[in-house]
């Protein structure tokens, strides 16, 4: 069996957890762009495709090829001339093509899908990956991840080659996608709590295509703000675009430089299409997407009286577990992509639906996380708190127990086989804790008396993650030391 190295380097093309991702230029070539297009053609096209699944057990609409596909790109290298390269051979194929006039975040394209009852969307990002890569994002006509079935599919209808499109580019339609979908953001944003209180905001847009806005609704409240890394960077000033704590040093730098004695301030960050988010405190303290879940969940019960189901990923933290009892919510755990947490939001009434990567959905919204959203959201609980957020965080933390996260990612040699062979031959113990259950839900999660490690091979890199859920940063370090050391091969459990 190949390696996913090994297929990238023979020219397939793989859609993994979320979408098809590939190094510029290398896999990621206008040629192999024209395949994917062709074959999404082919399946639009296609009678079987209102036979599949979705259709059938989701409750999903169907809608023809001649409701037309909506074409979005974000700030990357050739992102814009890859999606127009894509439009052009879907127009060859007979299929109305709209494509947006401008970058925009992954939410907007998903929004548009739904607004203008497309058959489906195609979103040009490679997300949160290093600047080398770029990618394509299938949305399906709910305005969410395409489900495996349906990238299966367009896997199956690949062609060897493709006649380059004949179309011109003006050929294609071009429309706003930004307006409708901040009229929608505004929809689901109460003005009055988010001007309950004085706060000044920080806004990261990491160069992603999410800049703009955040800053023009908050524009529109009166709430002031800051506005960094907001412009073009196709090399993302040097770091890929996540939203984690060591990607957010100007961050950090901006927060010190701007609080105002004890003046309230909160720090919004996006990644790079802008479908997930991160947060900083005032003393520049990072909330990570644990965190930054646990607190919307909790706003969403306590202060807007919500209910509904709580749908979280497999690394997603414990917190979400205790937050459910407390209120008696049901929760649904799946794996890692939100392509499964989009399956239960379309079977169910879903509260939130929310992944260790930042990635949150919430209900009235598209079944698709949305960082511009839930920015305003965070702006909305600092306010209303009408207090610093480093006293909201502690007082949650307080409620719920210590839960310390960190995630290593590290690339190694034959990464599915060290999860293969804990799997296969799991230990009693590890880095001094008694494993009292083994979870593989997907990958494989260690879980003791307290705190859970998890291993896992991602599905659009070539590298293994560790996340690990502690009560203290000491055990946590001490748990992925461990956990690296044995997937280096230099610590021997049996």
């Amino acid at each position: 069996m190949k390696s996913q190295e090994e297929e990238q380097k023979a020219g397939d093309v793989r859609f993994g957890t979320d979408g098809w991702r590939g190094v510029i230029a290398r896999e990621f070539t206008f040629d192999n762009v024209a395949r994917v297009a062709q074959a999404t053609a082919g399946f639009l096209l296609s009678e079987t495709r209102k036979e599949l699944a979705i259709y059938r057990e989701w409750g999903a609409s169907y809608r023809s090829a001649a409701n037309g596909v909506i074409i979005g790109y974000d700030t990357r290298f050739l992102s814009r001339e890859f999606a127009y390269h894509f439009a052009r051979v879907l127009h060859d194929s007979g299929i109305p093509v709209i494509i947006s006039d401008a970058s925009v975040p992954t939410p907007a394209l998903s929004y548009a899908v739904v607004k203008r009852r497309a058959a489906g969307g195609i979103m040009f990002t490679a997300s949160h990956n290093p600047p080398i890569y770029n990618g394509i994002k299938y949305k399906a006509e709910y305005g969410g991840s395409a489900p495996g079935e349906v990238t299966s599919a367009v896997e199956r209808l690949l062609p060897d080659k493709v006649t380059p499109p004949r179309s011109p580019e003006e050929a294609i339609v071009k429309a706003d996608l930004r307006g409708p979908f901040l009229a929608k953001v505004r929809t689901l944003v109460d003005p009055a709590r988010l001007t309950a209180s004085p706060v000044r905001v920080v806004i990261d847009s990491m160069y992603g295509s999410a800049q703009g806005y955040v800053s023009q609704l908050l524009t529109e409240y009166g709430v002031p703000y800051v506005q960094i890394r907001g412009t073009r960077n196709v090399l993302f000033g040097g770091k890929k675009p996540e939203p984690i704590e060591e990607n957010l040093i100007p961050l950090r730098a901006v927060i010190a430089s701007t609080r105002r004695g004890g003046e309230p301030l909160i720090g919004v960050v996006t990644d790079g299409d802008g479908d997930r988010i991160s947060a900083m405190d005032e003393q520049g303290k990072f909330i990570d997407a644990h965190r930054t879940f646990a607190l919307i969940l909790r706003y969403l019960i306590k202060e807007r009286g919500w209910r509904g189901a709580v749908v979280k990923s497999f690394a997603l933290t414990d917190m979400a577990q205790e937050i459910c009892r407390e209120y008696s919510l049901e929760l649904i755990e799946v794996p890692i992509g939100f392509k499964y947490a989009c399956e239960q939001i379309l079977k169910r009434d879903v509260l939130i639906a929310a992944e260790e990567s930042g990635s949150i959905a919430i209900r009235g919204h598209i079944p698709e996380r949305d960082g511009v959203l839930l920015s305003l959201l965070l702006v909305e609980i600092a306010a209303s708190a009408k207090r610093p957020m480093s006293q909201v965080v502690a007082k949650m933390l307080s409620d719920l127990g210590p839960h310390v996260y960190h995630r290593r990612d590290i690339e190694v040699e034959g990464r599915l086989e060290v999860v293969s062979r804990l799997r296969q031959n799991p230990p009693e113990r590890f880095a001094g804790h008694r494993i009292r259950a083994i979870e593989t839900l997907d990958g494989l999660k260690l879980r003791f008396d307290k705190g859970w490690l998890l291993f896992r091979a991602s599905g659009t890199e070539p590298i293994l993650r560790l996340y690990c859920e502690m009560e203290t940063k000491k055990d946590v370090h001490i748990m992925l030391e461990e956990a690296e050391r044995l997937a280096r091969g230099d610590l021997t459990l049996w």
